[in-house]
């Protein structure tokens, strides 16, 4: 290893880990500017990431997201390229540390994902006629063997809680706002409409569904899931009516078939 890369290790080091040895060389004056440095460093991404996740921010207060915050690049200190990424992993600290309020991490994990779905690489969604297009010769194998790609910075997650009136709620200007629990299970469902991010709640069994997609699944996976939980006609009705709202969204951005 060279001197010089020896003394970027050992640079970073210090400045992500206020116990770490100074360089070699170093003494008492340097010692102080890195105590400096250090704090300005982390101010710096204290910012950032209050910038990113501006409602969990008004959800939990200043003095307790900034506590979170530094916890956080302490112990996950940014490692990309790009500042863009300073919040990952975010959302599962704030889940860690505010484990006795479970809407915090469900409202830092969509925060992230709004970012992650505006900066994620643009994409033509697949519109219905165009899927209709494309299927319209299919026999019942290959709609079986039926799988879909999601346009980027689609996510997807279970959650518990009112998003979408603690969303608008913690809004600039906030407005008071109450943490209301969901009646039934549902999923938050993330996307990108042009170039801005959007979301919805979702049914659970429609979060499920396309959760198995997302992963590779193929529509037959869906249709057998579907067809274990309820009647034929029902199945074949609510995959039907399922896949319509998907497109309609315009959540994927192509087909394949193994077929």
């Amino acid at each position: 290893m060279t001197s010089l890369l020896q003394a970027q290790k050992d640079f970073l080091a210090c400045l992500h880990d206020d116990s770490a040895p100074l360089p070699s060389g170093w003494d008492a004056r340097h010692a102080v500017g890195m105590a400096i440095y250090r704090n300005a460093y982390r101010t710096r991404l204290i910012d950032v990431l209050q910038n990113t996740f501006e409602r969990t921010a008004r959800l939990v207060g200043d003095d307790a997201f900034s506590q979170a915050a530094a916890h956080h690049l302490i112990t996950h200190p940014p490692t990309a390229w790009t500042i863009d990424l300073a919040g990952a992993g975010f959302a599962e600290t704030c889940a860690d540390l505010f484990a006795n309020d479970p809407d915090v991490g469900e409202v830092a994990w969509l925060e992230w994902a709004m970012h992650c779905a505006f900066t994620a690489a643009d994409s033509e969604p697949l519109t219905l006629s165009g899927f209709a297009a494309a299927t319209a010769q299919f026999d019942a194998g290959q709609w079986d063997e039926l799988c879909f790609e999601t346009i980027p910075g689609t996510a997807l997650r279970p959650v518990a809680h009112d998003l979408i009136a603690l969303w608008e709620s913690l809004a600039d200007p906030p407005r008071p706002f109450h943490v209301e629990k969901l009646s039934e299970p549902k999923w938050a469902l993330v996307w990108r409409e042009g170039e801005q991010p959007v979301f919805a709640l979702v049914p659970d069994a429609e979060g499920i569904a396309l959760s198995e997609l997302q992963r590779g699944g193929t529509f037959g996976n869906v249709c057998a899931e579907l067809l274990d939980n309820g009647k034929a006609d029902d199945a074949a009705a609510s995959a039907g009516a399922m896949l319509q709202n998907w497109l309609e969204l315009g959540v994927f951005r192509r087909t394949s078939c193994s077929l």
